[in-house]
């Protein structure tokens, strides 16, 4: 079963034609990477999907409703979370505040959920270490953890991530890799574009390759970290 889907979606940024018919499904529970080559209309794709940019024609879909016309807060509302690559941080504001923001159900620290809080700081224990310092002061790769900590401070059926591993140290990707296994295992599904192939091979469940704004190749991430000729031709990739 798919908890999302776009058929035949077409995106503009002004006069630029971005995507150009998308055909994208993510499976429920399932992790899903979404490769191609820098240009490919990666980040457009998942903007598009958040309603940050609105579809020129085509649907999308999400648990069985059509979403393609919906307001981002709407959208976020059915339970989709999305991570930008810039991450979006409060730099001025604490860690603390900074979940606070996104725990819509939570007026004060008292008021969060504290046995998902907990469990996030398992997940990443930065968060908790650094709780109550300027999220601005935070490394690249604690200052990712913080954006998906608030991604999943409230219960998420979806999670939507741009390149999470990007400028980060090996040790910062392997505590990252280690994060997305267990919520995986939690049962939410993600949506992961991401350039570091490695990383995308050791989590992919399902893989979608993009190239000039559709969707060229989708399958198994097994079968295609496997056959480096299809990588090679598809990604420019020679591993």
């Amino acid at each position: 079963m798919n908890l999302l889907e776009l058929h035949g979606v077409h995106s503009h940024i002004g006069a630029y034609h971005i995507l150009h018919g998308v055909d994208l499904a993510v499976p429920k529970g399932q992790l899903t990477m979404l490769l191609g080559r820098n240009g490919a209309g990666k980040t457009t794709t998942l903007r598009t999907i958040m309603g940050l940019v609105n579809a020129s024609q085509g649907n999308v879909w999400f648990s069985g409703q059509e979403i393609t016309s919906m307001r981002t807060p709407d959208i976020a509302g059915k339970g989709i979370a999305y991570v930008p690559e810039t991450m979006g941080i409060f730099s001025d504001l604490t860690v603390r505040e900074n979940m606070l923001l996104a725990a819509r159900s939570a007026r004060s620290h008292e008021g969060f959920d504290q046995k998902r809080l907990k469990w996030i700081f398992q997940l990443f224990p930065a968060v908790e270490r650094f709780w109550n310092h300027p999220a601005g002061k935070l490394s690249g790769g604690q200052k990712q953890m913080l954006a998906v900590s608030r991604a999943i401070v409230e219960p998420r059926e979806l999670l939507v991530i741009d390149e999470p591993s990007k400028g980060l140290a090996p040790v910062m990707i392997n505590s990252l890799i280690e994060a997305f296994s267990q919520l995986k295992s939690s049962g939410v599904t993600i949506l992961l574009v991401e350039q570091n192939f490695n990383f995308a091979q050791k989590l992919g469940d399902t893989v979608a390759v993009m190239d000039n704004g559709r969707v060229v190749h989708s399958g198994d991430m097994a079968a295609f970290a496997a056959d480096e000729q299809l990588q090679q031709s598809l990604l420019g990739l020679a591993l």
